[in-house]
């Protein structure tokens, strides 16, 4: 496996941004006049950087007569951190593990090298995505050291119509690693929401390339909260909750909650390629978020209410409606719990 830290943005450009954030890292308040000369810049410089950091998330407060601090503990994502708490043999599965400062979107990154470069298993983590993307079309919106970013690109002999169900065994897969590192009650909203409750935790989204009938490939992304700034969270759209708060005193590392998603990651693909959905759909009941609940199901702009009743042979939702059981697939709707 190579792995590797890259501080520089896409498109090769150099970024102050990254050492100055190394600059705050320590306990201690540091002043702007400090900052400059450690770096090379003016002050001026300093404090846009400053305020670039706020701007991507990061809570950064300024006192007078001390200078600058980081309101919460830095938590950097490091390729050799991450390499060093997998295992051996997770570290010789991997194609690659690379950790950018700045990207428009980890699974993007792989989409465009996917042809060129014949490697299984690579995985593209960043610290900031300018387009991060979930499912339908929405944005992912991640606050710099405050969530995950993951991608990861798996190859696959036969063709893209086994792959159903998919995205639900890839979340089988995360709950079980938040097991790992103490975070319990990780529940599943079909077809790609991790939640504990009715809050969301994280997302998944699942692109398919290649041929059809084989061979193709899969870009995993996978986005998890870890330590949501309360004014960075009262811009999402609905109810969420972070690793930081389900963790109760605090939050395991991100280097820790990516090396343990790889290793369930990469079990559960394996698997999921010998046996199907078949082989999860006992756990993926266990976490089932809606199983039992009335559901709304949208297509376009009509609307049809019905009870959820769990997930078929090939992961699609069964719904209960008026006229009868059918199964929907992830594809076609999107599916909201209704009360």
């Amino acid at each position: 496996m190579r792995a590797s830290t890259k501080s520089a943005p896409a498109g090769g450009r150099s970024d102050a941004a990254p050492r100055l954030l190394a600059e705050l890292a320590g306990a201690d308040a540091i002043s702007g006049s400090d900052l400059a000369e450690r770096l090379g810049v003016s002050r001026a410089a300093v404090w846009k950087q400053i305020e670039r950091l706020r701007e991507l998330g990061l809570p950064i407060a300024a006192q007078a007569g001390s200078g600058y601090r980081l309101e919460a503990p830095l938590d950097r994502l490091d390729a050799a951190q991450i390499s060093l708490l997998s295992t051996s043999a997770m570290r010789r599965r991997l194609g690659s593990l690379d950790v950018h400062w700045q990207l428009d979107s980890t699974s993007s990154e792989l989409l465009r090298h996917a042809a060129a470069d014949p490697r299984d298993l690579r995985v593209c983590l960043a610290e900031v995505q300018t387009a991060g993307r979930g499912r339908r079309g929405r944005s992912w919106q991640m606050p710099l050291t405050g969530g995950i970013a993951l991608s990861l690109l798996k190859r696959f002999d036969a063709g893209m119509a086994p792959l159903a169900g998919l995205s639900l065994v890839v979340g089988i897969a995360v709950a079980q690693a938040l097991d790992d590192c103490g975070i319990p009650d990780v529940g599943l909203k079909w077809p790609n929401d991790i939640v504990v409750g009715d809050r969301k935790l994280g997302g998944i989204l699942v692109e398919l390339g290649g041929d059809a009938i084989g061979p193709c490939h899969a870009v995993i992304g996978i986005g998890l909260n870890v330590r949501i700034d309360p004014a960075a969270g009262a811009t999402i759209g609905q109810p969420w909750t972070d690793l930081a708060q389900l963790a109760g005193t605090t939050a395991p590392s991100r280097n820790l909650v990516v090396a343990r998603v790889l290793a369930r990651l990469v079990d559960a693909l394996d698997r999921f390629c010998v046996d199907g959905f078949d082989a999860f759909a006992d756990e993926f009941d266990r976490r089932d978020a809606l199983r039992d609940r009335p559901v709304r199901v949208l297509r376009g702009d009509a609307a049809q209410d019905g009870v959820a009743r769990g997930v078929d042979a090939r992961g699609g939702l069964r719904v209960d409606f008026a006229d009868g059981q059918r199964s929907v697939d992830s594809g076609e709707v999107s599916v909201r719990p209704h009360r």
